[in-house]
């Protein structure tokens, strides 16, 4: 009799850790998932901000103009914010952004946006509509991003 009860025990103790590996792994990969798709959703909405911004560009360079749009976003990808910002060096312009605060850059993406142009500004997810500026500085087209919120 004892050694019934041992071995059922030992029984137990081998299904509940077979399981428990099972739950971890299946949790590990809802969580990569999930992960994954609201990166994709991120780099649509960047690449809606880039397009916005290329069709400014283009328009203001052919009538050197000053034009102004706006995009509502979600307010958050999943249940997470998410943050963007347009950035230059001496060669490009990109948007840029990521999930999470704005100091959390672990998970960036990238849109390069074409020529040699001067960007500025950045958004945080929840704060209003997106609203782009273009105009011509000088000689160099200008692109600004802003927050419709006035913080």
């Amino acid at each position: 009799m004892p050694a019934t009860a041992l071995s059922q025990f030992y029984t137990f103790a081998a299904l509940t850790l077979v399981s428990s590996i099972l739950i971890c792994a299946f949790n590990s990969y809802s969580i990569t998932l999930r992960t994954s798709i609201e990166l994709e959703q991120l780099k649509n909405v960047m690449s809606s901000v880039a397009a916005s911004g290329n069709e400014l560009l283009a328009i203001v360079a052919a009538n050197n103009s000053t034009l102004k749009t706006e995009i509502q976003p979600p307010s958050r990808i999943g249940n997470k914010e998410y943050w963007m910002r347009l950035t230059n060096d001496s060669s490009y312009a990109w948007v840029e952004g990521s999930l999470g605060q704005i100091c959390d850059s672990t998970l960036m993406c990238k849109v390069f946006l074409p020529g040699k142009i001067s960007v500025s500004g950045y958004y945080v997810s929840g704060y209003g509509a997106i609203i782009m500026e273009c105009y011509m500085n000088g000689s160099t087209q200008q692109l600004n991003l802003r927050s419709s919120s006035p913080n």
